[in-house]
């Protein structure tokens, strides 16, 4: 097994292995930058993620130089990872002395940081574009076609793997509020056959004598069936 091919089988391992109880989206992210430096060849990488409202957010960067070039295109609404983003195609410029014009104020922005080239990829899955994958060197045209593919690869890897997190965390939340709605079913529960009890009704009686005391006291009935548990709420017969 070549170096390359090592490299690249630990690092879809890395990327796939979101799953865990432990998986830090920010250490996950700079990982895919700095890997794509190692395998690519190219000179920094960053990665930028829409948030809940779809604006884009500089969330990571292989060194100082590409976090803030990244962060000048968020600020001036100009760039080839906003266009990527936008367009959600790849954005392709091998030399931006020549055919930077699009970017008049990113293109002089980032040849005073060093750079003459910029990959940009959606990362994207099927009609959902989560953010994009920068590549800058201080070479023109310093990838081919095979570079290109492998850098989609690990574009479509990482988007795969953050989204399936995304759905995980997701389901953690519904199932922990589904748990905490049968928890609170059964200290209603409760409330009610002590209530009933306590003032000699039926169960159905006892709970509407619980919801009128809850909302006639402004509480939730939660709070209130709580308090008829362990005797710190008393209602009158």
């Amino acid at each position: 097994m070549t170096d390359l091919t090592a490299g690249l089988c630990e690092t879809f391992v890395q990327l796939a292995d979101t799953l865990v109880d432990d998986f830090d989206l920010v250490e996950f992210l700079d990982l895919l930058a700095c890997r794509c430096v190692e395998l690519l060849g190219v000179g920094t990488a960053g990665l930028m993620l829409a948030d809940a409202r779809g604006t884009l957010t500089m969330v990571a960067a292989s060194d100082e130089r590409t976090r803030l070039l990244e962060l000048f295109q968020l600020r001036n609404s100009e760039g080839p990872g906003l266009d990527c983003y936008r367009c959600a195609k790849p954005v392709d410029c091998p030399d931006l002395a020549r055919e930077g014009e699009s970017w008049p104020k990113f293109s002089r922005e980032a040849e005073n940081a060093g750079f003459r080239s910029v990959y940009a990829l959606p990362m994207r899955l099927r009609e959902e574009v989560i953010g994009a994958l920068n590549l800058f060197d201080t070479r023109p045209a310093s990838l081919d076609d095979d570079g290109l593919y492998l850098a989609r690869a690990l574009a479509d890897v990482a988007t795969i793997g953050i989204l399936h997190h995304r759905t995980w965390q997701r389901q953690e939340i519904v199932t922990a509020q589904l748990q905490t709605a049968l928890n609170s079913r059964v200290i209603i529960e409760q409330a009610k056959g002590v209530l009933a009890e306590r003032l000699r009704v039926s169960v159905d009686d006892a709970f509407g004598v619980l919801r009128a005391y809850s909302r006639s006291n402004n509480r939730k009935i939660l709070s209130v069936a709580n308090g008829i548990i362990d005797r710190t709420v008393e209602i009158p017969r």
